[in-house]
């Protein structure tokens, strides 16, 4: 097996599909990207723009043009030299048009004599497949038969044989399922979903017979050496993620293998896992914690203080998951706590939230990994000492059966009480400083030093050198150059929190915690329409489930939301240029350091679409929209030779990324190793510096607002070893021995140094 030297994010979707990206690959290639990485390309719900919802993994989407066109990308992207890597989601698949998933269909039509009606994870002792999709009770006086068909609606449901005479209400009395208020999904469901989402039914994977079926055409493309790696979604919903990733080892063990695998500060991978790693959120929690400078935490705390926003993370988090466990996910507790036993019904059930509550991590690994299992359990006895026979029970059963069904699904559930308490709420209420608030993140741990920089870079050498890094995903709360740019708050926090308390008085929105997410997120992404502005902030507003929710919206509190970016351009819209001008070029900065960090450190590189140059986005659907790749292969056309400026254009860091990947691609030798290096000076601490062979030196500026304050480099040096070194960025050179950083950095906040290149 071979590791791509990086590769290239591309989100499918209808209207850009196989023929689309093919007509991407030379533009890709002059860049020095290493493979194709694509989105979902298995037949999905009919019209989704992002492909995790499949219908069918037997065969390719055709709304993304079909096997035909995905074997010509295939064969374009060889040709060219790149590999091709595919996003698999063995997790769940998408029930929302059940005429769309044959499998799904054929459950609801045949009921437990369907051959896949072990496909879903469906509890059958409680009787019928609850279908919550009505608006309410009431609605089942809407059904009507359609031939084969009840419908409701736009929604078609199939009629088992022989029981579509009598009334509609009738013929759906006697089907294998049951249409239902929607509301009762969330206490009531009786086949496991993907988080909260009702139309993702989750899949048992578990069993080889599903896991053969459910794999066999992406395999084939992979045996065939046309697909050259894998990206596994949301591994910890799977029953036993480790062993699912052992058999589809042996099932590609030609192929490079990253898991959707979220890990904690602390956390790593399971020893057993034959995967190369995960897809990127801990190198990325890594990369922005080195630049964010430590002395904006007081400020943001004060200011957090100051505004009504809550400053107790923990508090905030626990609060957040106790709703999760006790309004969302409740059919899931109570499938969970049903296989305790020798304790009463609901000291169980609370025994089984509480414990998932207390997860500092995702999930546990059950028996190779139990220290998180085990502390989980300690916290909820120290914060429910009133349940310890109920928590002394699950513990019990639950270490005595590791792989049982009690052990299997509390520790699946965890990660969904997790993603959606801490990911998906937590994230949107405590908006201390949201540049932190990023999966993966711990935002009440402010940063992080040089040297632990260092110890995890080496770390991540010594044990995952092909693991993949990221600064931008799909899944990521704000791209990489809004994240950028909001560091820079961090040096100027005293001005900020005063500015933010005189706009929040003029202007401000009548919810702490999204006020002060809405200030960041303004400066950080400015110039932004109020669309995409009034977009974002609705959706932080219902995920906070605050003062409106998706379920159960305040009208007139989101009409005050979505007319706020108005209010604020009509009303502060010089004073918001006058302090985004102020912060945009450390902000660049800040975003060409992290990008060479990002694309040199150990690990195999992804590049988001469209990231080669800046891009301001801000979380789904906002980071999915259409990328202007013209406007990019126009400036690879023009960058030959040129050192363009650090500007409003970006086109600096397209040539930092594209010379950076070339040089990955063709000198993958240099790219070994990792070794921390020091400057000597005043402005030390400014940099981070770092050797990944002998012949290859990487330097990047960290706060360079502070720097800049303190009168740039000055005197400040750094040792390099003998010979001539070239920046592959501007072809400048220096001899080894102590240079100035000054002259070093002169052109660039950041070099890429080989010795006895001639460029």
């Amino acid at each position: 097996m071979t590791a791509p030297s990086s590769t290239y994010r591309l989100q499918l979707r209808p209207g850009f599909g196989f023929d689309d990206a093919r007509g991407l690959v030379d533009q890709l290639a002059s860049l020095g990207v290493g493979a194709l990485y694509l989105s979902p390309v298995m037949e999905a719900t009919p019209g989704s723009t992002h492909g995790y919802d499949v219908v069918d993994p037997t065969r390719l989407r055709d709304e993304l043009g079909g096997e035909g066109a995905f074997r010509d990308l295939v064969a374009a992207a060889h040709e060219a030299g790149l590999g091709v890597v595919v996003d698999i989601v063995p997790n769940h698949m998408s029930v929302e048009v059940p005429e769309a998933n044959p499998w799904w269909h054929s459950v609801l039509r045949e009921g437990e004599a369907s051959p896949y009606a072990r496909h879903f994870d469906i509890d059958w002792s409680r009787g019928r497949i609850l279908v919550p999709i009505l608006g309410d009770a009431a609605d089942v006086a809407q059904l009507t038969v359609e031939g084969d068909h009840l419908a409701y609606f736009d929604h078609r449901f199939p009629i088992a044989e022989g029981t579509g005479h009598g009334s509609p209400q009738e013929v759906h009395d006697r089907q294998h399922y049951e249409l239902v208020d929607w509301r009762r999904g969330n206490s009531e469901l009786n086949y496991r979903r993907f988080f909260d989402i009702t139309t993702l039914a989750a899949v048992t994977v578990e069993r080889p017979e599903v896991f053969e079926q459910a794999h066999r055409e992406i395999l084939g493309w992979v045996d065939s050496g046309d697909v050259t790696g894998l990206r596994v979604d949301h591994p910890d919903g799977l029953a036993d993620p480790g062993e699912y990733v052992r058999r589809l080892r042996e099932a590609a063990p030609d192929a490079w293998i990253v898991i959707e695998k979220i890990l904690h500060p602390g956390e790593d991978l399971p020893a057993s896992w034959p995967v190369d790693g995960t897809t990127g959120y801990d190198a990325m929690r890594e990369v922005f914690g080195v630049l964010l400078d430590p002395a904006g935490e007081r400020a943001f705390t004060g200011l957090a203080g100051r505004l009504g926003v809550p400053t107790d993370y923990a508090a905030v988090e626990q609060e957040a998951r106790r709703m999760v466990t006790d309004k969302i996910l409740v059919a899931e507790v109570r499938r969970i706590a049903a296989l305790v036993e020798g304790v009463e019904e609901a000291a169980t059930r609370a025994a089984v939230a509480e414990t998932m509550i207390a997860f500092g991590v995702y999930r546990s690994y059950l028996p190779e990994v139990g220290s998180t299992w085990a502390d989980a359990i300690a916290r909820a006895r120290s914060r429910r000492p009133d349940l310890d026979e109920a928590l002394s029970a699950l513990d019990r059963q639950v270490r005595a059966d590791p792989g049982g069904e009690l052990a299997t699904r509390i520790q699946q559930t965890s990660g969904m009480v997790v993603a959606k308490g801490t990911e998906d709420t937590t994230f949107y209420r405590y908006t201390r400083f949201a540049a932190l608030n990023e999966v993966g993140g711990s935002p009440d741990v402010w940063g992080l030093g040089v040297e632990e920089f260092h110890r995890l870079a080496a770390a991540r050498e010594a044990s995952q050198p092909t693991t993949m890094t990221a600064l931008t995903t799909h899944d990521t709360k704000r791209s990489e150059d809004t994240r950028a740019r909001m560091a820079v708050l961090a040096e100027v926090a005293d001005d900020f929190a005063e500015k933010v308390v005189a706009w929040t008085e003029r202007c401000g929105i009548d919810e702490p915690s999204l006020n002060l997410l809405a200030w960041q997120t303004l400066v950080g992404a400015w110039p932004i329409s109020d669309e995409r502005l009034a977009d974002y902030l609705l959706k932080a507003a219902r995920e906070s489930k605050l003062r409106t929710t998706w379920t159960e919206p305040d009208e007139a509190f989101e009409e005050a939301v979505a007319d706020w970016p108005r209010r604020v351009r009509d009303e502060l819209g010089e004073q918001i240029d006058d302090f985004v001008a102020r912060i945009a070029a450390p902000g660049w900065s800040n975003s060409l350091s992290q990008k060479l960090v990002q694309l040199t450190m150990p690990g195999v590189p992804d590049v988001y679409q469209g990231t080669e140059l800046w891009d301001f986005s801000l979380v789904d659907p906002d980071n999915r929209r259409e990328v202007d790749h013209g406007l990019r292969r126009e400036l690879l056309d023009r960058s030959r030779g040129d050192l363009p400026e650090v500007d409003a254009s970006g086109a600096a860091k397209l040539l930092l990324v594209q010379r950076t990947l070339r040089l990955r691609r063709d000198r993958p030798e240099l790219f070994r190793g990792y070794r921390p290096l020091a400057a000597d000076g005043p402005a030390a601490d400014h940099l981070l510096a770092y050797a990944r062979s002998e012949d290859l030196v990487v330097l990047a500026t960290r706060l360079p607002a502070g720097l800049e304050r303190a009168g740039g480099w000055g005197d400040t040096t750094l040792e390099l070893p003998d010979g001539s070194w070239t920046d592959v960025l501007t072809g400048s050179s220096a001899d080894g021995g102590r240079v100035q950083l000054a002259a070093v950095l002169g052109r660039y906040p950041v070099a890429l140094l080989v010795r006895g290149e001639d460029r």
